[in-house]
């Protein structure tokens, strides 16, 4: 009898543990840290003894969550380790023996020092859904639950990763160097994920999109094409279906112990020295929609179960850099850490943060070397420069006053005394998350060339939204599923071809024509990437400002004014010597002491 119930007991124990997720199953040799903290999800799997024989790879140390279902393992991979399938036993109480496998590969030389996105680079940014449709097949996934639906604005298109990969050389000739893409990941839920911010899966490219396989090949693609790749993350929030919501590890895995309660969105919290308590966990512990959860970064194996990915995917798709999402609502301790994090494994990787205020004094207290009063210290070598993007758009439609029209511009880049890297912040008119620029500036295709102009000979990094250079618009709603409309050309049957030029209207290839010859010459122009600035106080409708270093010399002139403008060297003097010659870069017309700048235009004279 005895026999028998020992018996029983052992093939209870057999069936009892299941394992459904090893995350990361793939890692590398050679990285700086030499610790890596595995999750494992299964039924039971606590209940196992978990134990690792690899020559350079050990178990430091088992921990238990408060749910059974899964165990966090620290291992440590020495430098002698080598690269192969590290075993990992899980022995149950009876005596049964599950085995899965950690990939070891070896790190890709230098990958360390790899090549980051800089001043000498245009970003493309992109949605993915609406760029273009290269694989029908995958329009509807049997392990998806929203489905194709492109008659509505904020249903799936159909946009995927071929689509962009057969379109990589239309991105190049166009002068972009760098890709953004939205992001890619799984956002398994029943309706509006195409906009792909609702993760369900932080180690999988959602399959209608096509599969980490081709992220990384494309990528490859592009680097070979000499254009770099952006990785849109998201470490504030998940999505509300993602996998581990039905079965949380920890009780305080998520904010507001996984129940929806609003963000209060008062970034400013981090900084002024009143704010109250309730108002800081607010802002940082409140979920941003209820469809997307706060995960909660002062949990210790969330935060580094988030650091590990971002690491994984710059490692496993040889990304060149990141663009943060939703900053500020993230735990300030964490992004301090995340970010030390990366940078001791990518010393050079530039990574653009995601603050959306008009404030430059709340945008430049996030950015790495800045001395803040509080003491606080972040490492985000970038942000995205919104006050200078809204000034843009009222630059070019106000009317001309003492703080107004052209002067917003002038008082924008007045307060780069705040930023400890003005040059290396990211210049753009628009995004996915605002009216196209187009839309901005009216239509007015003159200040669309004056508003492109800028942002092509400004200091920083200039960000390039897609279908930006065919005038792309969204005059009759503010909808983000409209604005983020789909590119003519990137799907069968579409009467326009953005990409071909075939039936674009004359306005269109006028708009496209002059954005490609803008940034295929910045490609070159050394002296936009790190020259010097010095700008005017605007007077009467005429902004003037000058891109410099020991070489070379740039004057750039922004006429708002409704007639042609003669504008006079001898007005600079500081800055151009008496008689000196200037060439206009796009139309290659030659001046001397007066230049005529057309009826809301602009020239940029190289001296």
């Amino acid at each position: 009898m005895k026999k028998i119930i020992v018996l029983l007991f052992v093939c209870i124990s057999l069936s009892a543990q299941e394992i459904q997720r090893l995350e990361p199953s793939v890692w590398w040799t050679g990285m700086h840290n030499p610790g890596l903290q595995v999750l494992v999800y299964g039924k039971n799997i606590s209940e196992t003894r978990p134990s690792v024989k690899y020559n350079g790879v050990k178990l430091v140390k088992t921990h238990k969550a408060d749910s059974p279902n899964y165990l966090f393992l620290d291992l440590k991979i020495e430098k002698s380790a080598q690269a192969g399938d590290v075993k990992i036993d899980f022995t149950s109480a009876g005596g049964k023996v599950i085995s899965r496998t950690l990939k070891l590969e070896n790190r890709v030389a230098n990958s360390a020092s790899r090549k980051s996105f800089d001043n000498s680079d245009v970003i493309y940014l992109i949605t993915p859904d609406r760029f273009a449709n290269g694989d029908t097949g995958n329009d509807n996934t049997p392990d998806t639950k929203e489905k194709l639906n492109r008659s509505h604005y904020n249903g799936r298109h159909g946009g995927d990763i071929r689509g962009i990969t057969e379109h990589l050389s239309y991105i190049k000739n166009m002068g972009f160097t760098t890709l953004w893409s939205m992001p890619l990941l799984e956002n398994n839920l029943q309706q509006v994920t195409y906009h792909g911010y609702s993760i369900t899966d932080y180690y999988r490219i959602d399959p209608r999109y096509g599969s980490n396989e081709s992220f990384k090949e494309m990528v490859r693609q592009s680097n070979a094409m000499g254009l770099k790749w952006i990785m849109d993350v998201i470490p504030n929030h998940c999505g509300i279906d993602h996998w581990w919501m039905a079965d949380m590890p920890f009780s305080d895995w998520i904010n507001n112990g996984g129940k929806f309660q609003p963000t209060n969105h008062r970034r400013e919290v981090h900084q002024d020295i009143h704010a109250s308590e309730k108002d800081q966990e607010a802002m940082k512990a409140g979920w941003f929609v209820p469809s997307m959860p706060d995960l909660n970064q002062r949990n210790p194996f969330m935060a580094r179960y988030l650091t590990q990915n971002t690491i994984w995917w710059i490692e496993y798709a040889g990304l060149s850099g990141l663009r943060v999402d939703t900053w500020p609502y993230s735990e300030k301790a964490f992004l301090t850490q995340w970010m030390k994090d990366i940078l001791a494994e990518y010393p050079n990787l530039n990574v653009v943060g995601e603050e959306w205020t008009t404030k430059a004094n709340t945008i430049a207290y996030w950015q790495k070397g800045k001395r803040n009063e509080d003491g606080y210290e972040t490492y985000i070598p970038s942000m995205m420069d919104f006050p200078l993007q809204a000034a843009l758009g009222q630059a070019l439609t106000e009317k001309e006053g003492f703080h107004t029209g052209l002067a917003r511009l002038y008082q924008a880049l007045s307060d780069d005394y705040l930023y400890p890297a003005p040059d290396n912040l990211v210049v753009f008119g628009d995004n996915h998350d605002m009216n196209r620029f187009f839309t901005q500036v009216k239509e007015d295709p003159r200040l669309f060339k004056m508003g492109l102009a800028f942002l092509a000979t400004v200091r920083g990094i200039p960000q390039v939204y897609y279908g930006t250079e065919i005038g792309m618009s969204n005059p009759d709603s503010e909808e983000h599923g409209v604005l983020r409309a789909d590119m003519p050309g990137g799907w069968p049957g579409d009467l326009k071809n953005a990409f071909t030029g075939e039936n674009l209207s004359p306005l269109q290839k006028e708009l496209q024509d002059f954005t490609r010859q803008l940034f295929n010459w910045r490609k070159t122009a050394t002296v936009v990437h790190h020259g010097k600035l010095v700008h005017f106080v605007p007077e009467n409708g005429i902004y003037s400002y000058f891109r410099f270093d020991g070489q070379k010399k740039l004057w750039v002139i922004l006429n708002k004014n409704e007639e042609e403008t003669i504008v006079r060297s001898s007005d600079y003097a500081e800055m151009i010597p008496d008689g000196a010659r200037m060439k206009d870069v796009l139309d290659g017309s030659s001046w001397q002491k007066e230049v005529k700048v057309p009826a809301k235009g602009f020239r940029i004279l190289e001296i």
